[in-house]
């Protein structure tokens, strides 16, 4: 019985590895694709610049845009790209836990949210919800360090009696 713990604790922790290190590969195109948000928002500078600069033509209905387009277009591209690099950095803290065996529950909380990203983010999390979902692997991830104090211990029904003895008059 012993060499079948032994040899499911080996296959928890290749898996756990794996786990992480798709985190990273992910975290790491994750960041890559955020950059796309700076080439809007660097785009949107640009075209709010000339388009202020363009001379206004009264007579003509087919005018230049006003300049704030090119500034909506600019902070659509400063929101994809602070929303996109959040994941990114969430993902490597993600990583980072798993090798770490700490917060299972934000590393699967990652795991559904990366389930809506088809099909890498699909694949990886729904591995990771059944790798973090095992009874061997929970137990190799440590509790949380404020549950673990005096405050989580139980309050025995003697002590509660005492503190409702000092009350009473």
């Amino acid at each position: 019985m012993p060499e079948e713990i032994d040899r499911q604790a080996v296959i928890d922790d290749e898996h756990l590895r794996l786990v992480s290190l798709g985190y990273m590969i992910s975290a790491g195109f994750a960041a890559i694709f955020a950059c796309f948000g700076l080439l809007y928002l660097l785009i949107g500078v640009v075209m709010s610049i000339v388009l202020a600069h363009v001379p206004a033509s009264a007579g003509e209905a087919n005018g230049p845009p006003p300049a704030f387009i090119g500034w909506i277009f600019g902070g659509v591209g400063l929101v994809f790209f602070v929303l996109a690099g959040g994941m990114a950095f969430l993902r490597y803290w993600a990583a980072r836990s798993v090798k770490r065996r700490r917060s299972r529950t934000f590393c699967m909380v990652i795991a559904g949210i990366s389930c809506l990203e088809f099909p890498y983010g699909t694949a990886i999390g729904i591995l990771s919800l059944i790798v973090l979902g095992r009874d061997s692997v929970m137990k190799q991830f440590k509790p949380h360090a404020g549950l673990s104090g005096p405050a989580a211990q139980p309050i025995s029904p003697q002590s509660t009696q005492r503190t409702t003895d000092n009350l009473s008059p």
